[in-house]
């Protein structure tokens, strides 16, 4: 007799069962609904308030360093724009403060916000991520926050799980930008500090990397290239519309027992050293500075016809004194004054300090800072115009932390003739010592003016530069 099949067995039943506790429309098979949003009301109150003198008072320190940055400074150069911006922030801000706040009426506005205007924001979580009261498994997409390793607020907009725009809020202020995966601030960014510093620019692991800037109440303005968040200082570029000029004593007339002339219809900068490539430009003498006068017993002797010539040729002129430790600053204000050219429309007189560091410890800095006074207030009253400090950056950074009225009160020559340009107020820069001039035998040091045209004439009419 033939056995009958079963219908159906076990493991048709099992896949029978699942198939219809899978299938959606079984009602045992539904993800249940979103939760309801409801509409939001905000609440805003208002109280009188004044202005704020403290306030006032950083926001004026601040925009002091902006008007000096770009009273000096033009598109050409790096980071330009956005230096322009941020003061555009600070002169509405200062607007703002200044205006009759007490005029704001006191009380509260209600603002509703409709359920469907308002944004869903996911919390990141491992593994997923937490939104509307639902925990998904998956890359984040869209707004969302989180908290870095330190535990610091992070948010902003996420595209599978890496965050392309983030803000993020910790106890020194609020960082807005690129990160990387590690939720540090990494690419280009903007950081807001609460002690009132405006950090801007390109980032490396939560530090300054790259070119940025940062303006603060408290410090000068700092505009350049900055390396694992140390300020190197400002690139400059060297382009046809900078201001050049040279300096030059009897060195460039003699060789031992050679002796040159300076072709003066010849002039042109031709090099700007070695460490400033200009791809083959050339530029043109502004002006010049000639050495007068050292000490109490030497004087240039080409100086009256360098001077002459130079003027001839329609060149700015300048005259430059030579500092020595061996006799009084006054004996040499004098002896300077009475054996040089100063005429109306020259070039302000100049200082050149370059003592040893063992001639500064032999007399101490406040006796040296007090020469450099009396020489100055001298030179002054009997030439008319206000003297130039030529000295190095390091003398200023070593030797005059104390003597903020003299930076104050003059401008400052810096010879430095590294990459970035001194991070310093100064109204020349000394950029080589092996330039080459065309008419002009052997190197010649380089100068280049901190401004373009329109402050360079202004300083030609005023002989100050602001």
């Amino acid at each position: 007799m033939k056995k009958l099949r079963p219908i159906a067995t076990l493991a048709d039943l099992v896949v029978l069962a699942a198939v219809v506790m899978l299938n959606p429309l079984n009602p045992l098979f539904r993800t249940p609904p979103p939760p309801r949003i409801p509409d939001k009301v905000e609440i805003r109150y208002l109280r009188e308030t004044t202005a704020d003198s403290t306030t006032m008072a950083l926001l004026t320190a601040e925009m002091d360093e902006m008007d000096y940055y770009l009273r000096s400074h033009n598109v050409t150069d790096e980071g330009y724009n956005l230096v322009a911006q941020y003061n555009n922030q600070l002169q509405q801000e200062r607007r703002q403060q200044k205006k009759a706040m007490t005029a704001v009426p006191q009380g509260s506005v209600y603002r509703l916000i409709k359920a469907k205007d308002r944004p869903m924001t996911a919390v990141k979580a491992m593994g997923g991520y937490w939104k509307a009261g639902h925990f998904i498994v998956g890359p984040l997409k869209g707004q969302g926050i989180t908290r870095d390793s330190l535990g610091r607020i992070v948010s902003g907009l996420w595209a599978c799980d890496t965050i392309v725009l983030a803000f993020r809020y910790d106890s020194t202020g609020i960082y807005q930008g690129q990160m990387n995966r590690q939720l540090q601030a990494c690419g280009q960014g903007v950081m807001d500090q609460w002690d009132g510093c405006h950090k801007e620019g390109f980032w490396l692991n939560d530090i300054l990397h790259g070119f940025a800037f940062d303006s603060s109440p408290h410090h000068p303005l700092h505009v350049g290239e900055w390396k694992e968040g140390r300020f190197l200082g400002e690139r400059i570029k060297y382009t046809t519309e900078r201001i050049y000029g040279i300096d030059i004593s009897r060195h460039q007339h003699e060789k031992g027992r050679q002796r040159f002339a300076i072709n003066w219809r010849k002039l042109r900068i031709t090099s700007l050293g070695k460490r400033h490539p200009t791809e083959g430009r050339t530029f043109p003498v502004s002006f010049i500075y000639i050495k007068s006068t050292e000490g109490t017993t030497i004087r240039n002797r080409y100086f009256v016809s360098d001077y002459a010539k130079a003027k001839k040729e329609g060149i700015h002129v300048g005259a430059y004194h030579f500092f020595s430790l061996s006799s009084t600053a006054e004996a040499q204000a004098n002896y300077f004054v009475n054996h040089t050219l100063l005429r109306k429309g020259d070039f302000p007189p100049v200082l050149d300090v370059e003592p040893s560091e063992a001639q500064i410890r032999k007399i101490g800095e406040q006796e040296l800072m007090r020469r450099i006074r009396v020489w100055m207030q001298i030179v002054e009253r009997r030439s008319g115009m206000r003297p130039i400090l030529y000295v190095s950056q390091m003398f200023i950074n070593q030797h005059m932390k104390d003597a903020a009225d003299i930076k104050r009160k003059y401008n400052v020559w810096i010879a430095r003739y590294g990459q970035y340009k001194p991070d310093v107020r100064l109204v020349y820069w000394q950029l080589c010592a092996d330039g080459r001039v065309e008419g002009i035998n052997g190197p010649v040091d380089i100068n280049v003016f901190n401004g373009y045209q329109g402050q360079f004439d202004e300083f030609v009419r005023t002989g100050f530069h602001k």
